[in-house]
């Protein structure tokens, strides 16, 4: 199981940035999705992290797009077509459904968000949102 094999990858890491590189490039080489990466909270904006795919948008305001939506809710967000998402930030057209899991830190405050897109319409499922939000809390 993956999540078996993130938990050794990470054990004894403690850089944040190290940590999401690798959750993203295994996520990305497991699943084989269109676009896997975190953006990082930074004052009142996301900015890019490590990421797998093709170049993204470099910087989401708090509330914006997919993963501003789940920051400001603090809460999972799947979207079965982006082209449906009121306020969806085009970062490739080729991106067709999205899911944004919050990563929390020892707080319990959202810093960072974990986003995947797919270039099939509704990729994500329930048991998706549940995988994935057992996987941010490797993190």
């Amino acid at each position: 199981m993956l999540e078996r094999q993130l938990t050794a990858l990470l054990e004894g890491e403690t850089d944040g940035i190290a940590r999401m590189a690798n959750v993203s490039a295994a996520l990305h080489g497991a699943f084989r999705f269109w676009w896997t990466g975190f953006y990082r909270v930074a004052g009142n904006e996301l900015i890019l992290g490590p990421f797998q795919g093709p170049v993204a948008c470099m910087r989401i305001p708090f509330g914006r797009g997919v993963c501003g939506t789940a920051w400001a809710r603090n809460e999972t967000v799947v979207v079965p077509d982006v082209e449906a998402f009121p306020g969806h930030i085009a970062c490739s057209s080729d991106s067709r459904s999205e899911i944004v899991v919050p990563v929390h830190g020892p707080d319990g405050a959202v810093t960072a968000v974990l986003d995947i897109d797919s270039d099939r319409l509704a990729a994500f499922d329930e048991v998706d949102r549940v995988a994935l939000e057992r996987v941010v809390k490797l993190l």
